[in-house]
């Protein structure tokens, strides 16, 4: 127990895996809720380690495999392309947060990412079998994540949706996000993840819970949502 009562927290050191905007907002926001950071970028963990001083006091800049190995949770928040550059032994039996995004504008038209049958979530899942990934963290853009975070029962708080499998696993990351700053909605299972993607209403959302419930609500008859319907109806047959 802490020293306020409450319970102790299931994370008590962040990884982040992607040193980029979302990375270094997300670290600065954990080390302000108290957590202790780890981060990694693409190389040399000297050549950010100022910068990440400057932005995230405290937060501590490691190799990605050291990230993965000594963090108790991990934020994957670099380019989807990179997926396959993970620590992926590192990262087996851990809590794994997908905050990637399919830019196919950027990363070029991939099936791998963009196919409409899947997500981009459950690819990560197979990449990594013996990892337990949750969706968080995604849709909300760097600028509203860094300017946005408030104190839980703030009124207006925005809202943060996860989506994951295991109940347990979608419940710390809950807590994570109530304690950087943001209200927690929960999604539904990983393949929710779809309503959070680019191209979905709630995809940029920067809204309060209930209109961000309300956005996942209308999915199935978004235009987004009958398209992938479609998609997914096309290959059941």
């Amino acid at each position: 127990m802490s020293s306020q009562g409450a319970p102790e927290r299931p994370i008590q050191v962040l990884g982040i895996i992607g040193a980029g905007r979302v990375g270094q907002v997300l670290a600065r926001l954990a080390r302000a809720a108290g957590y202790r950071v780890l981060i990694a970028g693409s190389g040399d963990p000297a050549r950010i380690a100022g910068t990440i001083e400057a932005v995230a006091p405290g937060a501590v800049a490691a190799e990605a495999s050291v990230v993965a190995r000594d963090a108790d949770a991990i934020v994957l928040a670099l380019p989807l392309p990179q997926l396959h550059t993970l620590p992926s032994e590192a990262l087996r039996g851990k809590l794994v947060i997908d905050a990637m995004n399919y830019w196919w504008e950027v990363d070029g038209l991939r099936a791998d990412f963009g196919d409409l049958r899947t997500t981009t979530s459950e690819t990560v899942q197979r990449f990594l079998p013996d990892s337990r990934i949750v969706k968080a963290f995604n849709h909300m853009g760097y600028r509203d994540l860094d300017e946005q975070a408030r104190p839980a029962g703030t009124a207006g708080r925005k809202a943060i949706a996860v989506a994951g499998d295991s109940a347990a696993e979608v419940d710390v990351v809950m807590r994570l996000v109530d304690d950087l700053g943001f209200d927690p909605v929960f999604a539904g299972p990983l393949s929710a993840g779809v309503m959070l993607e680019p191209g979905a209403e709630a995809f940029g959302a920067d809204v309060d819970a209930d209109r961000l419930r309300e956005m996942l609500a209308r999915f199935p008859t978004s235009q987004r949502g009958i398209v992938v319907a479609r998609a997914r109806g096309r290959a059941a047959r």
